[in-house]
């Protein structure tokens, strides 16, 4: 998604204090930057922020990550999630941004960290060949992830694009992923904690069904 320059983000972000600067410091040390040990989900390509600034305040019990390659975009997010928090009336103790190339995420994240959660909302799903393996659900990603991810842990992955969800389930399962849960009509649904977002609403609107499925890291396939 392309959004224009916007010349107050990096500096808004240098001065926030739930925004990560050097993340590749903190490597196998996460928790350590939330006042209490709790559960880490992750949001990878957070972009503006619709979906972890209704979750995050929502869910004082977890900590969050939220994470995207474009600093306007995290600047978006920053402020989203400021409004958010303020409404409710609570402290950012149990978020934190970073700018993250998540092709190189295992820079930042490694064992030590075990996040449990993992959302994947809307990312670019790269249709044409060659640029396949910079989907975030791409096998050299879902390897890395698990590097990362607690046992047991999970993807929760959610698209409007039809390839991109078909060849992801092909993905999951040859990087060790058991599929739990499947839809290719999440409104149908009608799941409880389904957080809907803008890009949601737009897809919907264009008669476009949402697909979702929660992905739980499990034993990698044998390679005999």
């Amino acid at each position: 998604m392309r959004i224009r320059h916007k010349p107050w983000a990096r500096p808004e972000l240098a001065a926030c204090p739930f925004c990560v600067q050097l993340p590749s410091e903190i490597k196998g040390k996460w928790k350590e930057l939330f006042p209490k040990e709790q559960p880490i989900y992750m949001e990878l390509g957070c972009g503006k922020g619709g979906f972890i600034s209704q979750l995050a305040p929502m869910h004082p019990e977890i900590n969050y990550i939220a994470m995207d390659i474009k600093p306007e975009m995290l600047g978006l997010a920053k402020r989203k999630l400021e409004a958010a928090y303020a409404e409710k009336d609570i402290p950012t103790d149990n978020i934190r941004i970073l700018i993250q190339n998540i092709e190189t995420i295992d820079n930042s994240f490694g064992d030590g960290d075990k996040v449990e959660r993992i959302y994947i909302n809307f990312c670019n799903p790269w249709p044409r060949k060659k640029h396949k393996k910079r989907r975030l659900t791409h096998p050299r990603q879902l390897m890395k992830y698990r590097d990362f991810l607690a046992e047991n842990g999970e993807i929760r992955f959610k698209t409007d694009d039809d390839e991109l969800f078909e060849e992801s389930i092909e993905y999951f399962a040859e990087c060790g992923y058991r599929i739990e849960y499947i839809t290719r009509d999440l409104h149908a649904e009608s799941l409880s904690d389904n957080i809907v977002t803008e890009h949601e609403n737009m897809f919907t609107e264009e008669g476009k069904k949402i697909k979702f499925l929660i992905a739980i890291k499990d034993s990698l396939p044998s390679q005999n």
